[in-house]
Formats: C-alpha cells, structure tokens, sequence
C-alpha cells in the first residue's frame, strides 16, 4: 500500500477508519450472541429473540466490516496514505506498518472465517476466535501510540484521522 505527500486522509478514508472501527467494537462486544446461538443448535435449545438478533447482527456486521474494509483498502491503493510522522524513527516506522498490515489482515480474516464457520465449515469457528483477543491487542497498541503520538510527541497523527485533506 502505497503512501502519498498528502497531509491528511480525505472525508472518505476518514469515516470508512471509524465506521470500521465502531463495528469491529460492536462485534466484540456483542460476540457472545453467536456463539449462544450455535451452542443452541447444536444442543438443541431456542434462544430469545434478542439473543437471535444479535447473534443475525453479528453475521450482517461482520459482512458490512468486510466490504467496507475492501472498498477502504482500494481506496488506499489508488489514494495513498499520508506518511509517517517527521522525524520518527525507523524501527517505530516498521512498528506503524506491521500494526497496520495486522489490522487490514484481521479485517480481512475475522469475517471470512466467521462466513466459512457459519455457512460451510463449523470447525472454522474455532479460527475464527482468536479475531476478538487480536483485535483486543490491536485496538490497545493503536490507541496507546495514538495518545503517545498526541500527548507526548504533539505531532499532527491523531488530527489527520479526525480533520480531512482540503
């Protein structure tokens, strides 16, 4: 994925990041709901309504994350990124683009394996689980080196994801 001389991400980049990132919350939280309901087909018992609707949420989110991720990541291709901050040094570079790389990875995998687990090949499911403490761990590192990045170092990382490139 390339980067660009931009300053900033455009409006586009910028409301896909939280979209992502507030649905990739949603389904952490709410994770359970489907894994009640495959516990309950399985053993065969109903669940309530509530249950039902977000255990349906949670396979309709993980669809929305994926496409949304494929269209954030084409945009990325043909737009660009902005680069790292000046003066960082080269080894937090490589740290930024590995995280990076995990999340698109993530992003990519949680769904595809929850869409095998759920449609074709339950075993997957068990794949599939090891998403929610990645993304945990990776949500932790981002935001701590978002704050890092703005409290501590005062460079423009955190107002490039909340202002948009004129």
């Amino acid at each position: 994925m390339s980067t660009s001389s931009q300053s900033s991400y455009n409006l586009t980049q910028i409301t896909l990041h939280w979209l992502i990132a507030a649905l990739v919350v949603f389904q952490i939280v709410f994770a359970e709901a489907i894994e009640e309901a495959a516990e309950a087909a399985e053993e065969g018992y109903r669940i309530s309504a509530g249950e039902a609707l977000l255990a349906d949420a949670h396979i309709w989110v993980g669809f929305a994350v994926l496409g949304l991720t494929m269209l954030r990541v084409a945009i990325r291709l043909v737009r660009g990124a902005p680069a790292g901050a000046a003066g960082e040094p080269a080894f937090a570079l490589l740290a930024m683009k590995a995280t990076h790389l995990a999340f698109y990875v993530l992003l990519f995998a949680a769904p595809v394996t929850g869409i095998i687990a759920y449609y074709v090949f339950p075993e997957a499911g068990e794949l599939h689980e090891i998403a929610k403490p990645a993304f945990i761990a990776l949500i932790a590192i981002h935001v701590l080196a978002t704050l890092w990045h703005h409290l501590i170092r005062r460079d423009d990382t955190l107002r490039r994801m909340i202002r948009p490139a004129q």
